[in-house]
């Protein structure tokens, strides 16, 4: 426990310490572009904090490498997880930190998401079977093909859907920092009752994300210095990928003795940890597609967008997604701890849809003050201090034009003969 919090501290403080310095270098190279229209920040903010969080990942890789637990379970575990995590995140951070400098095609940045999986994979990083439980006809072998399809197809979809979720300060860090919990506390959970390398490994790629995001969440909380971009939510999501990639290849008979549930967790986790992201993203091709347009194409209909429009400022969106994605995430790890009927996570995931419907309504909105309103109608409303209230709206027939300044004496006895009080336009003429 002590070798997991000593890891998670290391990535921390680098990450918060590199920050700086990244950030005036961003502004240096210009990586810091104008507002867009679909963006909820009315100020250029710099991006690339993602390659303050690639340096906290690489020392607390290494770090962990070299500590007397931690270190042993990695090298015994069949795959080079140091040297593959630290390959893989620096080509997605290459990736992302040309994306957000210069800009890139949509499908050439697949194409490095794709290369970086690879790399995984490369490494022997990757899914071995499908775990299910004997009753449903036990846990399904897959070849190296369909292992190597499989595990780049997930890792794809988890940086795409971290990547998608990143719209507001502080959300997609805060996110898979929850997420990375949850991995490390199931990994904890089974480490009780079995002995296997790749559990240790787990537990590690997951302290060491769960530093990273906390030592830049201080900078990036709203209101946001910088942003991690393309650069950190992309990486982000590859070592969350690789947690879930490494707890796989697991004895189903090991666990199947701990509780049936824990078997399915492998699967059941990732889909929890992951549910936020993986319905913004799907709801976000479904948009974008059946309005005849790329699935990439950047719009401004995903759920952290929907909870401004309802009145939600942005901390109070953010929080509503953090403790929604913490609910579902520790819910499922606390119910397969339990030993529970499959039938309960069913009703489970109900529950925690209903919760999320519920906060998210307008209705829960504080009453008064400047949020209030409606979001969305004012892009450029970025979460200031309230104006006060606005003066009244008198009718057509009481507003009174602007008058031009009289041309001559006569003009002005004749405007004060009539009752009508004259007011200089231009003071120093009168």
């Amino acid at each position: 426990m002590r070798e997991y919090l000593f890891m998670a501290l290391i990535s921390a403080a680098v990450t918060y310490l590199l920050v700086p310095l990244v950030r005036r270098f961003a502004i240096r190279i210009g990586a810091m572009p104008e507002v867009r229209e679909r963006d909820v920040h009315t100020t250029p903010t710099p991006r690339l904090g993602g390659l303050a969080m690639y340096g906290g990942l690489v020392v607390g890789l290494l770090t962990a490498s070299q500590l007397t637990h931690t270190g042993e379970a990695l090298a015994r575990y069949d795959a080079d997880v140091v040297t593959a995590l630290i390959v893989a995140g620096g080509l997605i951070t290459v990736t992302g930190f040309l994306d957000d400098w210069w800009g890139m095609d949509a499908f050439i940045k697949l194409g490095g998401q794709i290369a970086a999986a690879g790399v995984l994979v490369f490494f022997n990083m990757r899914l071995l079977y499908i775990p299910l439980p004997k009753d449903w006809g036990g846990s399904t072998s897959l070849d190296y093909t369909l292992s190597t399809i499989i595990t780049i197809l997930v890792v794809v979809v988890t940086i795409n859907a971290v990547n998608f979720v990143d719209g507001l300060d502080g959300l997609a860090a805060g996110i898979v920092c929850i997420a990375a919990m949850a991995t490390w506390a199931y990994s904890i959970f089974l480490a009780q009752s079995m002995s296997a390398g790749n559990i240790t490994t787990t537990a590690a790629i997951a302290a060491v994300l769960i530093g990273t995001c906390l030592g830049f969440l201080p900078h990036n909380f709203h209101p946001a210095k910088i942003f991690m971009g393309d650069t950190g939510a992309m990486l982000i999501g590859l070592v969350l990928a690789s947690s879930i990639v490494t707890v796989t290849p697991l004895d189903p008979a090991a666990i199947e003795s701990v509780n049936k549930v824990g078997v399915l967790l492998p699967l059941m986790l990732p889909a929890a940890v992951l549910v936020l992201p993986l319905i913004d993203l799907i709801t976000a091709v479904v948009r974008r597609t059946s309005q005849g347009l790329s699935p990439f194409a950047p719009d401004r209909g995903h759920l952290h967008h929907r909870l401004l429009d309802f009145g939600h400022s942005m901390r109070q969106s953010v929080l509503i997604m953090y403790a929604w994605a913490f609910l579902f995430a520790f819910g499922v790890v606390l119910l397969a701890r339990v030993g529970v009927p499959v039938l309960w996570f069913v009703v489970f995931i109900i529950l925690a849809l209903g919760v999320l419907v519920l906060m998210a309504a307008p209705r829960w909105r504080g009453r008064g003050g400047a949020h209030s309103a409606p979001r969305g109608k004012h892009p450029e409303d970025d979460d200031g201090p309230p104006t006060g209230p606005m003066p009244p709206i008198l009718p057509d027939t009481q507003v009174r034009r602007p008058q031009m300044p009289p041309s001559d004496g006569s003009s002005r006895e004749r405007a004060t003969a009539e009752g009508n009080p004259v007011i200089p336009v231009f003071p120093s003429r009168s």
